[in-house]
């Protein structure tokens, strides 16, 4: 029923699984004598976050943060706001950012600044899927899954107004229902 408002799949559930355990594999590697503090960006990231620490064959702390520019709204406002902050002090530790989606980069960008402020060992950045086309702040991403055209996307966490978070692939949400 739900997929009757996709237009297209970009991504199934096998391919998402296949580029999340590289990411995993690619992070395990990278942090082979280090302890990671791996900090997913709800609520989008939520599946994805849960997928790529299973993938990680690494000592790591778990927590998460909840910020948004978005609301219920298609397309970024470009005010950020942090509704759940770290339960957790980060001085001293290696910081991996998991996020769904860059796409304007500006929550992210405030983000990383925020978390810099706290004196982490490093700060790196994991997104499943980049945006570039959409991009109005500058930020590296160290870990991306793939480049995606400028299409709204559900599934897989991805959401529009609270929706299609569930679906198992990543897909392009028709127009009709968003416009």
């Amino acid at each position: 029923m739900m997929m009757d408002d996709v237009e297209k799949v970009l991504f199934t559930k096998e391919r998402l699984d296949a580029k999340v355990a590289e990411l995993g594999q690619r992070i395990s590697l990278d942090y082979a004598d280090k302890e990671i503090f791996a900090v997913g960006i709800l609520k989008g990231a939520f599946v994805f976050a849960a997928d790529l620490v299973r993938n990680i064959n690494r000592p790591l702390q778990m927590d998460f943060m909840i910020a948004s520019s978005y609301g219920n709204g298609a397309k970024s406002s470009g005010t950020v706001k942090i509704m759940k902050d770290l339960d957790f002090d980060i001085a001293g530790k290696h910081v991996l950012l998991i996020e769904d989606i860059i796409d304007s980069g500006l929550t992210m960008k405030y983000l990383i600044k925020n978390l810099q402020t706290r004196h982490p060992a490093s700060v790196k950045l994991c997104a499943l899927l980049s945006k570039p086309s959409r991009r109005q702040a500058d930020v590296t991403i160290d870990y991306c899954g793939w480049e995606v055209p400028d299409e709204f996307l559900v599934g897989y966490g991805l959401d529009y107004a609270e929706k299609y978070r569930n679906l198992p692939s990543i897909g392009i949400l028709k127009r009709e229902i968003y416009s």
